[in-house]
């Protein structure tokens, strides 16, 4: 009854818009649970693939985190298969094995990363390594080493070679200085975790490139990103996700932060969307080189009560986490993102309504395929 219930609500909200946006429910029709992933063809940066020899040859570092695999899919769609490579130091599930190149690649040996950029005649790197925020706190050590000995490489490497290069940031980028309602694109940033100085390091040390060397450095701010597949990964918006899985396996979560915290949030599928849509866009239009980007803002409270028009026997608690509290409150509560909007087209398809079917829809199905096998 409640997969049903959900499926007839996504045909509605896909209903609503346009008629090429129907293509992201077949996954969910057909009971995949990386339905999540697979976004709509629509739009002009979504046209047919060309031939494999118009198409950039891609990298994606850290491919194993909650990004990666879901941009992989974008691209491959977009440019072919074996022209998007996903790379970790861990070994891939099965599953992602088999979509797709992968192959070994630490970003702290740059010897292995250039062997692997010449070798492969790579042209786009997509640089995801990372160690989040509330992991990074624990342990500040690895998250200088991963975060910026690591970036060092890449932009050294990327230099070298010519390749256009994204580096993601973070309203974890922003502090408790920066203004938070709306929060500019340039304003004050101080932040206060290893995680926040380490992207206000990459911003400065990307865009220093660009203007010194002329490295085609692009990067985005995003806010807490959500999906249905992917784990989180030690990130102060952690719960923004496990609270859906928790709403369909037990109907009880406990929440380690207040309920009337507000953060910027993004379902997957805009996410992985506006990082192509900014990497396709022309250089000449780009008249900054980092940028947020915006789909919707809610608090705990927010994200239960849309929930429970879902599934009404929802309880939430909370068992506020000081540490991940105290980052959350130095965090913006709502990016402002026009300049985005005006250079380069960004915008969000999802808000808070169709996030919730959204997630639950692909909660539920991928739940039952796990038990039919």
């Amino acid at each position: 009854m409640l997969a049903m219930q959900l499926l007839r609500g996504a045909v509605k909200h896909l209903g609503s818009r346009s008629p090429c946006s129907a293509e992201q429910l077949i996954p969910a029709l057909r009971g995949l649970s990386s339905s999540s992933q697979q976004l709509s063809v629509s739009g002009r940066n979504h046209a047919a693939s060309c031939a494999d020899s118009d198409n950039p040859k891609i990298l994606i570092t850290g491919g194993l985190g909650q990004l990666g695999v879901g941009l992989a899919q974008l691209l491959r769609r977009r440019f072919g298969k074996n022209n998007v490579i996903l790379s970790d130091i861990r070994k891939p599930p099965s599953h992602i094995y088999h979509s797709g190149p992968f192959i070994f690649s630490d970003i702290l040996d740059s010897k292995n990363l250039r062997e692997l950029i010449v070798n492969n005649n790579i042209s786009w790197l997509v640089h995801y390594s990372a160690v989040l925020s509330a992991v990074g706190e624990n342990n500040v050590a690895l998250a200088k080493e991963v975060n910026i000995t690591g970036l060092h490489n890449i932009l050294d490497i990327a230099t070298e070679h010519g390749l256009r290069v994204f580096v993601p940031s973070t309203i974890g980028a922003f502090g408790p200085s920066s203004p938070r309602d709306p929060t500019p694109d340039l304003c004050v940033q101080r932040p206060r975790t290893i995680y926040g100085v380490s992207k206000v390091h990459a911003e400065l040390m990307g865009e220093y490139y660009h203007h010194r060397y002329g490295l085609d450095f692009r990067c985005l701010r995003y806010p807490g990103i959500i999906s249905a597949d992917s784990q989180p990964g030690g990130g102060t918006t952690d719960y923004a996700v496990q609270i859906f899985h928790a709403a369909v396996k037990s109907g009880h979560f406990e929440c380690n932060l207040r309920s009337d915290t507000r953060l910027p949030m993004m379902y997957i599928d805009d996410c992985v969307r506006a990082t192509l849509e900014l990497m396709e866009a022309p250089a000449d239009a780009l008249v900054s080189r980092t940028y947020n980007i915006d789909a919707m803002s809610f608090t705990p409270r927010d994200l239960t009560q849309e929930i429970q028009k879902v599934l009404p026997d929802l309880k939430v608690t909370y068992n506020v986490d000081p540490v991940r509290q105290a980052i959350a409150e130095g965090w913006p509560m709502v990016l402002e993102d026009s300049a985005a909007r005006r250079d380069w087209g960004w915008k969000h398809e999802y808000d808070l309504p169709e996030l919730v079917q959204t997630m639950l829809t692909h909660i539920n199905l991928g739940n039952q395929v796990a038990q039919a096998y």
